[in-house]
């Protein structure tokens, strides 16, 4: 907005503009997304000792900010049963946060502390401000009303400044952690531990024994938890209400590490251990990133809590933000990609649990993933490839389970679609009933899919050969994945004419290097997946499968094939550098089709590439027909 635009504004926008532009977050948010607050908020008084939010009132429906005044949080004391203040509210501040974003009663009465006056925004605009600005968004969802937050604000200031662009996540952990841990035994007091957390800025205690082994850790989120939910007193002793076994990781464990375990877990801090598994540190999100209001774990948390599906459309709106951040810190394409698919696997949970909550079919099930999900290698670019596993009940047949699962299944595919996975052409979806089947019936499916190696199933073999679980449990997949792993080594005609179709995949390169362009593209255009990355995709697939590799990530079985002496170390190496820098050519692509508003693609001209990419392409390609070529001697193609 112009100076011009915003003069023309009547004085109280502006006005209001102005206050706001002095508190957090609205001093970093766009003057667009001000001045809608500012056009709809209504201007409220409150004389004191005034009731300004109740839990009776129902669901909130408005974000009240304090222009001036107080406001205070009345609880009854539980031994006393009398009103308490807990928490005071004062100007430029927000409430109440944490019931409107969950949209539920406050838990707390908030009460008028003198003459107050309060901006109030409806719900509608809160909505479409939570929507809009990524600032707001981010503000919301990490929740400031709270009894800590002078705790809060003193952690956040002495926290670790921004990594630099010479961190790497490739980094040791040791050189993150926190050295000399604050540490307690299991019988101090929650008083005294937090006392000590306070007196020491931090927002974790580790509960050690005699040994210093990490018992448990103790955190601010765990005593809001314990406040408000008034669960015990602060003299119970702390091993009664700490988190128990703490993950740990060892010293020599790198930031990547850290990190996805914490983004899959959503928790936000990790012990560090030397190698008897003593505690030496504790490293922190914070620690990790300060990536310019996203980081991986705090969107990662975001996603898995959201509490309708309207959230979540507008946070998978940072995933690209996110992956330019991750980049610029020094993650590599292997690292993105898996950033990718597990924060797409935290979304597919999301989804399901919150249809569960409004429409449970009443039948467990194993939701499934296939193809680039199911080898966890998605980009920003990727569709719908999934399907159901169920066990029959007793007294039920799998026509009876298939028709109360389905209706639910159409309703997790649209979602999805809204969310940004776009619908399968070919209906590899959990709708689909072919794919929505009793493990009896999907055993018969690959026993016939192997015995009988049509091309349509060799197409398949693409698809279903790389299978995962991600959401129910996971004990029927692994069954069913350990006979398919055993048919499949037995049976060498399948194994070869896998191989065959794999040899079918030919990297775009010339007799003369040249590049051999996409048949179906633009004119002098790769499709850098299914020319590029596909050569290694399908060729490892075979060895990994006729070796007894489990896993189904293309990286991770060259590594596996190199440990059983099927591929040489160093051919390993070079072919997984090719495959990485494929992909990280891809997901720049991906990056700068965003950044121009274009539609994500995987084809691109190489002409537009400098030269030092092209050559780094073209050697590449290189690496794939050597893969091929080794294909073609051990199958004798």
């Amino acid at each position: 907005m112009t100076q011009e635009q915003e003069a023309s504004l009547p004085q109280n926008t502006r006005s209001i503009m102005a206050f706001l532009r002095e508190h957090a977050p609205f001093s970093g948010m766009d003057d667009n997304h001000l001045a809608l607050f500012a056009e709809h908020a209504v201007l409220r008084f409150f004389a004191d000792g005034d009731t300004v939010l109740s839990p009776e009132d129902g669901p909130v429906r408005t974000l009240n900010v304090v222009k001036q005044g107080r406001i205070q949080g009345e609880r009854i004391n539980a031994k006393t049963g009398e009103p308490e203040t807990t928490f005071e509210i004062s100007q430029g501040e927000c409430f109440p946060l944490a019931a409107l974003v969950g949209e539920r009663p406050t838990q707390t009465l908030h009460r008028a502390a003198g003459d107050t006056f309060c901006l109030s925004l409806d719900h509608k605009e809160f909505v479409t401000l939570f929507s809009e600005s990524a600032n707001f968004r981010d503000f919301c969802l990490r929740g400031v009303s709270s009894l800590l937050d002078q705790v809060n604000q003193r952690i956040q200031s002495g926290a670790m400044a921004s990594l630099g662009s010479s961190n790497s996540l490739d980094t040791p952990l040791e050189r993150y952690a926190l050295r000399n841990p604050i540490v307690c035994s299991p019988d101090m007091p929650v008083r005294k531990a937090v006392a000590k957390m306070h007196d020491n800025s931090v927002g974790s205690i580790i509960i050690t024994d005699d040994q210093r082994f990490p018992k448990g850790i103790f955190t601010l989120r765990d005593l809001r938890t314990l406040v408000a939910e008034e669960t015990c007193t602060l003299e119970t002793p702390i091993g009664q209400v700490m988190t128990t076994n703490p993950h740990h990781l060892p010293a020599t464990a790198d930031a990547f590490e850290a990190a996805m375990l914490m983004a899959e877990h959503h928790f936000a801090h990790i012990c560090v251990v030397d190698e008897d598994n003593r505690l030496i540190g504790v490293v922190s999100e914070r620690d990790l990133f300060a990536l310019q209001r996203v980081d991986l774990v705090h969107l990662a948390r975001a996603i898995g809590t959201a509490p309708q599906l309207q959230t979540l459309v507008a946070l998978r709106e940072d995933v690209s933000r996110l992956v330019d951040a991750m980049l610029a810190h020094g993650a590599d394409s292997g690292q993105v990609v898996k950033i990718i698919t597990t924060l797409n696997d935290i979304t597919v949970r999301r989804v399901l649990e919150l249809n569960l909550k409004k429409n449970d079919p009443g039948i467990p099930f194993t939701w499934l993933t296939f193809g680039s999900e199911g080898r966890q290698e998605q980009t920003l670019l990727t569709d719908q490839d999934n399907g159901i596993l169920f066990t029959t009940p007793e007294g039920m047949t799998a026509d009876q389970v298939r028709e109360k699962l389905l209706p639910f299944a159409e309703t997790i595919n649209r979602e999805l679609a809204e969310c940004g996975f776009t619908w399968c052409k070919g209906n590899i979806m959990a709708s689909n009933p072919k794919l929505c089947l009793s493990t009896e019936e999907w055993d018969e499916w690959f026993l016939r899919f192997i015995d009988a190696s049509t091309p349509q199933n060799l197409v398949y073999s693409s698809i279903f050969l790389d299978m995962r679980a991600i959401y129910g449990p996971i004990e029927p997949l692994q069954d069913l994945l350990d006979k398919v792993l055993t048919r499949i080594r037995k049976n060498a005609l399948f194994q070869k004419m896998l191989a065959g179709n794999a040899f079918q995949r030919k990297p775009p390169l010339t007799i003369f290097r040249g590049f051999r362009y996409a048949p179906d593209g633009d004119r002098r255009s790769l499709d850098l997946k299914r020319q590029g990355l596909a050569p290694f995709v399908e060729s490892v697939r075979v060895f990994a499968l006729a070796n007894g590799v489990a896993t189904a990530n293309t990286l991770g079985r060259m590594e596996e094939l190199a440990k059983k002496g099927v591929f040489d170390a160093k051919d390993a190496n070079a072919w997984q550098e090719a495959y990485s820098l494929i992909q990280a050519i891809r997901m720049r692509a991906h990056q700068e089709q965003l950044q121009q508003g274009e539609e994500l693609s995987n084809y691109i001209n190489p002409d537009n590439l400098n030269p030092l990419d092209r050559r780094i392409l073209r050697e590449s390609f290189r690496q794939a027909q050597r893969l091929q070529q080794k294909l073609e001697v051990t199958y004798q193609l």
